[in-house]
């Protein structure tokens, strides 16, 4: 167990977090939170903090697929549920659809339709906010689904490329390069 007194989140990710570079593809810094995960007293400082971000909310949804990661935790730690939002195709029965526009392309998350309530205040949880498409595609979702996006909240926010921007919820991030 990682001894963590009087570090703070930001250093935390800093270094637990390795920017992995060239990864999946030339050009793209990739952040790891692979190590960050290992260690039980980083990974459960970061979830304590998230789950203070987010204050009380009646649900808890995570964005595929390290956002499930992160938002089950959460969603344990504030004692509500969580729900999924997935890549299209991998939710049984029927689902609510979002499709979004990506730099080359265009990409589609589901919701299961059902799993929140008109009404419910939500927590959205994702690990890196980057260009903002897949984390407005879940903010309309929820819309949809007749709930209310309480709050958002990533482990890591890459200032430069205008994710917030996208974003029409309150956002947390822990980390911001």
């Amino acid at each position: 167990m990682t001894d963590l007194a009087g570090q703070s989140i930001a250093g935390l990710i800093d270094e637990r977090v390795p920017v992995v570079e060239d990864w999946p593809q030339p050009g793209v810094a990739f952040r790891d939170v692979n190590p960050l995960l290992a260690d039980p007293a980083a990974f459960g400082a970061v979830v304590e903090a998230l789950a203070d971000a987010v204050g009380p909310v009646d649900a808890v949804l995570g964005i595929e697929a390290r956002g499930f990661v992160f938002g089950t935790a959460v969603a344990m730690r504030r004692g509500v549920g969580f729900v999924p939002v997935r890549k299209a195709g991998k939710l049984p029965g029927p689902t609510l659809t979002e499709t979004y526009d990506l730099e080359y392309g265009t990409a589609t998350v589901e919701l299961p339709d059902g799993a929140l309530a008109p009404g419910q205040r939500v927590a959205v949880i994702d690990d890196v906010l980057a260009t903002g498409g897949t984390l407005a595609a879940a903010l309309t979702l929820v819309a949809r689904a007749g709930a209310e996006v309480a709050h958002t909240a990533v482990l890591i926010e890459i200032e430069a490329l205008g994710g917030r921007a996208r974003v029409s919820a309150p956002l947390t991030a822990l980390r911001t390069y």
